[in-house]
């Protein structure tokens, strides 16, 4: 939402940035975590060329001043408020974010969804920022019933340590308990009964909002599946109807939507973690970069819960569930009757294959263990080319290294990388955002062709994966842990 201000408040692109106070999908509070991020005049995330000027002008600080009279300002209702020479503007949160999306949805389409006598849903917005624009587009404006939109009234905490989620607003099958019992699922992704049959269609919101999970009755949608099946229905989403020019996914994202671009014709990025590197791909043909391809109209997408497109340039949660909720009421119109996203789900692997996925966090780790782990198997690049693991021979293990394909700019150091001949991959990171210390990221994938069995339970099929990866890192041994803090 605050990148669909700077670029569509007013006459567009009229502040030249912005600041968001957040502690993302961590636990907030007083207590607990609190960031600031800086949005650039296009909308997006600073890049690396700009925080390190921030960095370097911080250490040059000497004194700092404070003016103890500014009045108050109300942030309740919308107003305008002269101070000195300055103007301070309240507006509507919601109302340049639900422009924005107006433009890339057929409303009237989705409403015509909504209305139909079985289709339900459940929005949980974990008490994060979401709740007011979940309940102002999906009840008002789109006729949702009411009530649908969960949790939706903003906390400072993310409702605290004594909600369901203990304040960790991070939409996904661990902390989105609610949400996921309603719809009939444990946090293993097993079917568990319910007092009541599941809605059709579920999704959640982390504490900012940039976040999404997708779900259908009894059945969770991966977000690296979640991407790849919008980009293979993208026909169905108007803010396409001009076709697709690229799309992108983080490198950690499994490889499904590599093999929708591929058939489709569609050029395909790996990029490194963080939805900065997507920028340049989003701003390519622009005033920014005028003079090399352009990859827009363009969609991308992270393994952690993260979708979005060109119309902003920050992963926007709201927009995925919109995308889902346009893709089923298109191939419901279709159809003659309800498709649920189970049906987009399976007719997509039937096509396409499956990519089974797992991400295993080892959170709160020994950061030095950690990073002498990395180390030990970034020393090895290459190394095991060839050589046979769990019956799989591999063909790679490097660490990651990218080279933006707008301005050339070079990313190194952004993962370790087995890749074996049938497809499957295992994935070492660091992450700079967990909740204390370090976390260990994992990630899993295992490849199954459209002829192969499509219905197996992906934690279950890339078990074997995680047994070569502990004997490939020896991780129990640098951390102490035998068993992740948290399975996606």
């Amino acid at each position: 939402a605050t990148s669909a201000v700077i670029r569509a408040r007013g006459g567009g692109f009229e502040p030249f940035g912005g600041f968001i106070c957040s502690a993302s999908h961590n636990p907030g509070g007083i207590t607990e975590d609190f960031g600031i991020k800086y949005n650039c005049e296009n909308g997006g995330p600073a890049p690396e060329k700009a925080t390190d000027i921030m960095v370097a002008q911080t250490a040059k600080i000497s004194e700092f001043y404070i003016c103890e009279q500014v009045p108050c300002v109300d942030l309740s209702k919308p107003a305008i408020y002269t101070v000195g020479d300055r103007i301070i503007e309240v507006f509507d949160s919601v109302e340049d974010h639900l422009s924005v999306l107006q433009s890339c949805f057929d409303f009237g389409e989705i409403k015509s969804l909504l209305a139909m006598p079985d289709f339900s849903f459940c929005y949980d917005s974990m008490c994060g920022v979401q709740g007011p624009y979940a309940t102002k587009i999906l009840e008002k404006e789109l006729g949702g019933k009411p009530g649908s939109c969960t949790n939706a009234i903003p906390r400072e905490d993310f409702g605290g340590p004594s909600s369901p989620w203990h304040g960790h607003a991070d939409p996904n099958l661990t902390y989105a308990v609610e949400l996921v019992a309603t719809m009939g699922l444990n946090k293993e992704g097993q079917k568990i009964s319910t007092p009541k049959p599941p809605p059709v269609f579920g999704a959640a919101a982390d504490g900012d909002a940039d976040r999404n999970m997708i779900m259908g009755s009894q059945f969770f949608v991966s977000p690296s599946d979640s991407l790849a099946m919008i980009v293979a229905n993208a026909h169905c989403i108007p803010q396409f109807k001009g076709g697709l020019k690229g799309c992108a996914r983080s490198m950690p994202t499994s490889g499904a939507l590599d093999i929708v671009a591929k058939k489709k014709g569609y050029p395909c990025f790996e990029v490194p973690t963080g939805w900065k590197f997507f920028g340049n791909l989003m701003d390519s043909g622009t005033e920014y970069f005028p003079d090399g391809k352009t990859y827009t109209p363009f969609i991308c997408g992270e393994e952690s819960f993260g979708t979005g497109a060109d119309h902003v340039r920050e992963k926007d949660g709201m927009w995925a569930v919109l995308a889902w909720l346009q893709i089923l009421a298109v191939k419901s119109k279709e159809a003659g009757k309800l498709v649920t996203p189970q049906d987009v789900a399976e007719a997509h692997w039937k096509e396409y294959g499956r990519n089974y996925y797992a991400r295993y966090d080892y959170e709160g780790v020994d950061k030095p263990k950690a990073e002498e782990m990395m180390k030990v198997m970034a020393d090895k690049e290459g190394a095991l080319v060839g050589q046979e693991l769990g019956g799989m021979k591999v063909k790679t293990n490097d660490m990651f290294q990218y080279t933006d394909p707008v301005d050339g700019s070079v990313s190194k150091n952004q993962g370790i990388r087995f890749i074996f001949e049938d497809g499957s991959r295992i994935i070492f990171r660091l992450s700079g955002t967990g909740v204390a210390g370090a976390t260990v990221r994992l990630y899993l994938e295992k490849y199954v062709a459209p002829g192969g069995d499509l219905g197996m339970h992906a934690f279950d099929v890339v078990k074997p994966l995680a047994a070569v990866a502990m004997e490939l890192s020896k991780l129990a041994e640098y951390t102490g842990r035998n068993e992740p803090s948290v399975i996606t």
